[in-house]
């Protein structure tokens, strides 16, 4: 994307990293934003709720999990989205999140980003914005689509800070566009807050006066703490000043971002005939934060686990029927066959067409955007990701995974790759060494960085 202009991105430091309380800032903001020399410089995951059609009870075989060689195999109707993209990723069989809570929602979104039984540890997410992401202006981004429908539970929450304890994701597209930009969408749907005044030289020097007023106030130490506080905040404004120019496709520019929320307002946020509007929104929100360099680590939360989204109420899809109410849990409960006649297995079958195809929205929106020598694609990892497999047995073995991207070369695409049996902890260690991190175990029985996933060197 094109530069954020050095206006608006003061106005995000003066809203957001001036109220980071001084403990949480240094040293680790202070380190440079520039992308290392070579391996990803962002990742996303995209999570959507309740499985695949894995393998069924009656025994017959997954409609998911695609099968053939390594390189010149089909996409099948169940990924269909993906066909013009099947180059651009690697699909993945014989990943498994193990026994623990096996045939449990909860469990396996404990564990889908942890790789530890029961969440009771750090999500790999979390892991990578203390480290690859820790000198962007926002180190973490958690948005949702209705992820927080009926106050869910934290167990539906997918990202974990720390052992046991999930974040919340911002299920709000215009709260979390004025966070990051500092000013309300210009495309509609704002919540009313109004834009800072520009500012034209330095937010420090524009509240240097309270700062000294406050620092004579402080004790030594406190000072000492204060001190540092104010360096790292220059920093954040060298790096922004810094940041080079991508120019999007699109109209929405770092100068000028916008995403489209007509019609949306908090009000509506969690009527399904607007869940494809609000998803659609935060993939873009994604994408723009991403392309003007405010974070480089992202998760995106449609819905939750055991999920009432009433998709069948989503206009313009194919699940689209407004006399029958079809929700996602309710679907993914189709009996022991895969049978198309019985209308729950049709209907789970179009909503699993669904997350596909806006997987692949996300991959080709980062796709039309250059970045160096290629596209923001060439150097991002995308990661297509479900709590469990089959949405009947909830079987925790075979997991639907999907990788997309290059890596900055990390990873060679448009191959199937098959592991019979491994956990899956070890492709969480390749994702994070793709991000150039040192690492060799993640989570609870993680035999290393999956065999060939990724290029020598990595």
């Amino acid at each position: 994307m094109s530069v954020f202009s050095r206006r608006d991105l003061l106005r995000a430091a003066a809203a957001s990293a001036l109220a980071i309380p001084l403990g949480g800032l240094y040293p680790k903001a202070r380190r440079a934003l520039a992308a290392p020399s070579g391996g990803a410089r962002r990742i996303i995951f995209f999570y959507f709720p309740d499985g695949v059609a894995g393998p069924s009870a009656d025994g017959s075989p997954s409609l998911w999990h695609l099968q053939g060689p390594e390189r010149g195999f089909s996409v099948n109707e169940q990924l269909q989205g993906l066909g013009t993209l099947k180059d651009e990723c690697v699909f993945l069989n014989g990943l498994s999140s193990g026994p623990t809570d096996t045939g449990s929602h909860p469990g396996g979104a404990k564990k889908l980003l942890t790789a530890v039984d029961g969440g009771n540890g750090e999500s790999i997410d979390q892991y990578l914005a203390k480290t690859a992401g820790s000198a962007a202006l926002f180190r973490h981004l958690y948005l949702g689509a209705m992820a927080n429908h009926n106050s869910a539970s934290g167990d539906k929450h997918i990202s974990y800070p720390s052992a046991g304890a999930s974040a919340t994701p911002e299920d709000s597209p215009m709260r979390a566009f004025e966070r990051l930009f500092g000013k309300t969408n210009p495309s509609g749907g704002g919540t009313g807050g109004t834009t800072q005044d520009p500012l034209a030289v330095s937010v420090i020097d524009a509240t240097m006066k309270d700062l000294e007023e406050l620092r004579g106030q402080l004790g030594t130490v406190e000072k000492k703490k204060l001190d540092l506080h104010v360096e790292a905040l220059r920093e954040v404004e060298r790096r922004v000043k810094g940041i080079p120019e991508m120019m999007p496709p699109s109209k929405a520019t770092c100068s000028d971002p916008r995403i489209d929320t007509t019609g949306l307002t908090d009000a509506v946020l969690y009527d399904p005939g607007n869940f494809p509007k609000i998803l659609r929104a935060q993939l873009d929100l994604m994408v723009q934060a991403m392309a003007c360099g405010l974070t480089k680590v992202g998760v995106v939360q449609a819905s939750h686990h055991t999920s009432e989204l009433i998709m069948s109420r989503f206009p313009a899809t194919e699940m689209y029927d407004p006399k029958f109410d079809m929700r996602s849990h309710q679907a993914s409960h189709y009996g022991p066959s895969q049978d198309k006649a019985k209308r729950e297995f049709r209907d789970y079958f179009a909503q699993r067409r669904y997350w596909v195809q806006q997987f692949a929205y996300l991959v080709d929106q980062l796709k039309q955007r250059p970045e160096g020598d290629g596209t923001m694609l060439d150097y991002s990892l995308v990661i297509l990701c479900s709590e469990i497999c089959d949405g009947n047995t909830h079987s925790h073995d075979n997991l639907p995974f999907v990788v997309a991207g290059k890596a900055g070369g990390a990873l060679t695409t448009g191959r199937l790759l098959q592991y019979g049996y491994r956990r899956h902890g070890d492709l969480l260690v390749s994702l994070a060494r793709a991000m150039k991190q040192d690492i060799w175990r993640f989570g609870d029985s993680s035999a290393g960085p999956l065999p060939g996933f990724l290029s020598s060197g990595f």
